[in-house]
């Protein structure tokens, strides 16, 4: 484990065949920041052109106008490092299809900072994470029998 004062964070791309951002989704991060769930590092909203270059959309009026620009700047960086032994390198090129707009969020679980400090504690580190696709969830759903 590292000194971090940061949680686990994960970065989660959205997409939006036609976006209308209303505050709404800010709105909801709020909720669960202020209930001590997560916390929202950051947001970058991006659009994919039809020559495969990926640009960067202004934050939407009244947003803060350096919303963004720590997950830019991180991503930045990121492009630049070569691949892992193993490929496993992230690139947000692969998360955003052509013509597509996201969003992609940093967020921080600010409900995990405990657990992984006893996990430290007893000589653990996360190795990896995954989310349940919409088809795995309901077959979880009827092999716990809900």
């Amino acid at each position: 484990m590292t000194g971090s004062t940061f949680g686990p964070v994960q970065v989660l791309v959205f997409g939006f065949d036609e976006p209308s951002f209303s505050g709404e989704v800010l709105a909801e991060l709020g909720r669960l920041r202020d209930a001590g769930i997560v916390r929202l590092v950051d947001v970058l909203l991006v659009t994919r052109r039809a020559d495969g270059a990926l640009d960067t959309v202004p934050p939407p009026p009244g947003a803060d106008p350096d919303l963004g620009r720590v997950a830019a700047a991180l991503f930045d960086r990121r492009a630049g490092e070569p691949e892992g032994e193993e490929g496993d390198a992230w690139s947000l090129d692969d998360a955003v299809p052509t013509g597509g707009t996201a969003a992609v969020a940093l967020i921080e679980h600010t409900w995990a900072v405990p657990l992984i400090a006893a996990i430290g504690r007893a000589g653990g580190r996360p190795l990896d994470e995954t989310w349940l696709a919409a088809d795995d969830l309901a077959l979880l759903e009827s092999l716990a029998g809900r």
